[in-house]
């Protein structure tokens, strides 16, 4: 069993329709080779949802010839950063790897007693590009030496029974190096690409969709209503329902309205609240200032 990342730090970017172009258009990105794949995956789960209920993906993706089989924990995090475990290794056919997941730590419990009900219960079926950035790239005239970030685009589709909903997702993967570089890169992008952080996995996003149910959480704190109006812009472009669209409105306008926010961080909150258009897409001013309090917010809780 390959182990190859038991600790995937990175920021997931939701695009605007235009987005992928300008993204390819991008300085960083124009002159420097892409690979490009075609992805294919299954995800599992037991029929009461038991891993979904425990915030575990487990997925077997067929790539270039090979079939990997994955499983993430829940990411750590909010305004598109995430901390996750996760572990992926090659497996011979279309048929999971029982006694691979059950040696892993989050099948040690009660887990372990439902692998035998695993079965196919939805699907992601997208094309990746995928570019490798070190400090060279993204910050002309440095040493390339310290950080180094996989900077993918996927385009395509989650499929779950009767129900579909697209995929235009970027994400920055920190393979080396430190967090602080994934802010720098993103706000760099979000410049001249319309953007916004994205709190939702593909397969959260996919389990929402065969349940036609996207909870939101409570909110209280700058972070938690952060992370609120990021999972309500990410339900709304799933279900398209309105009511969607309000509730993030209402958590933007209540994340610059908190008395907790630094003069900094209110500034950007502020700029939030009228930086979508009536389809709930973001233009530039909207993914800077997003990816600006949300770093703020990272680094304020750092610091306690």
């Amino acid at each position: 069993m390959k182990n190859s990342s038991p600790m995937e730090v990175e920021l997931k970017l939701a695009l605007a329709p235009e987005g992928p172009a300008a993204l390819v258009k991008h300085p960083f990105l124009a002159s420097e080779p892409a690979l490009q794949q075609t992805l294919v995956n299954t995800y599992f789960d037991t029929p009461e949802g038991d891993l979904t209920n425990a915030r575990i993906a487990l997925r077997l993706r067929q790539v270039d010839g090979q079939v990997l089989q994955t499983v993430k924990t829940a990411g750590q995090g909010g305004g598109g950063l995430s901390q996750r475990e996760e572990w992926e290794w090659q497996v011979s056919g279309s048929q999971l790897d029982l006694a691979g997941l059950a040696a892993l730590p989050p099948f040690q419990g009660a887990l372990g007693g439902v692998l035998d009900s695993l079965a196919p219960q939805l699907r992601t079926d997208f094309s990746r590009r995928s570019w490798q950035l070190t400090d060279c790239l993204v910050t002309p005239g440095s040493t390339g030496q310290g950080n180094h970030i996989e900077l993918v685009l996927d385009e395509g589709a989650i499929i779950s029974g009767d129900y579909r909903t697209s995929i235009r997702e970027m994400e920055l993967e920190l393979k080396s190096g430190e967090p602080e570089a994934l802010w720098k890169l993103a706000l760099k992008l979000a410049e001249q690409v319309p953007l916004r952080p994205s709190d939702s996995s593909k397969a959260s996003r996919g389990n929402a969709l065969s349940n036609q149910h996207w909870p939101l959480p409570e909110a209280h704190s700058p972070e938690e209503w952060l992370h609120r109006a990021t999972l309500a812009l990410d339900a709304y472009h799933d279900s398209q329902l309105a009511t969607f669209l309000t509730h993030a409105h209402d958590a933007l306008m209540r994340l610059a309205e908190h008395s907790a926010l630094d003069e900094t961080a209110r500034a950007h909150a502020q700029a939030l609240t009228n930086s979508l258009d009536p389809h709930g897409q973001p233009n530039t001013a909207f993914g800077k200032a997003a990816l600006a309090v949300a770093h703020r917010l990272a680094y304020q809780t750092a610091l306690r």
